[in-house]
């Protein structure tokens, strides 16, 4: 299913409901290009859970942890991540497994670790459209 987003609100409207959707145990693969909105994305889907603290992009934590919504929300971006096993490192089995939701930033990077339920989301910008047009594929 592609969705069309002509704003950073749009973006967010679709990943509160998605999230509002969401359960526990949920893996949600977020990819796309530098700036493509995937942080965007992220905060929409925090704020679908409940969860009221600002939402920023974990680049130099690789996780971040939210537990105050509906669901714990576990927040990685692995784009730093130079090899998967460095997962094994942070625990990922633990999250991934866990009692909440994982957003994964730049998941392709780890593609082997990722289970094959996850739902991917993927963002493009399209210049032709607009500079604030996405398109999102949900896979």
């Amino acid at each position: 299913m592609t969705i069309d987003s002509f704003c950073e609100e749009d973006t967010k409207a679709l990943a509160m409901m998605t999230a509002k959707e969401a359960k526990k145990g949920d893996i949600i693969c977020l990819d796309g290009d530098l700036g493509a909105g995937k942080t965007v994305f992220a905060k929409g889907f925090a704020e679908g859970l409940g969860i009221r603290e600002p939402i920023t992009s974990p680049t130099f934590n690789i996780l971040k942890e939210y537990k105050d919504g509906r669901l714990p929300l576990y927040h990685f971006d692995v784009y730093r991540i130079e090899d998967p096993d460095e997962m094994y490192a942070i625990g990922f089995e633990d999250y991934f497994y866990g009692d909440g939701i994982c957003l994964i930033e730049w998941s392709e990077l780890i593609e082997e670790l990722i289970p094959e339920d996850a739902i991917r989301v993927k963002i493009r910008r399209v210049p032709e459209e607009g500079d604030d047009y996405r398109s999102i594929d949900f896979d």
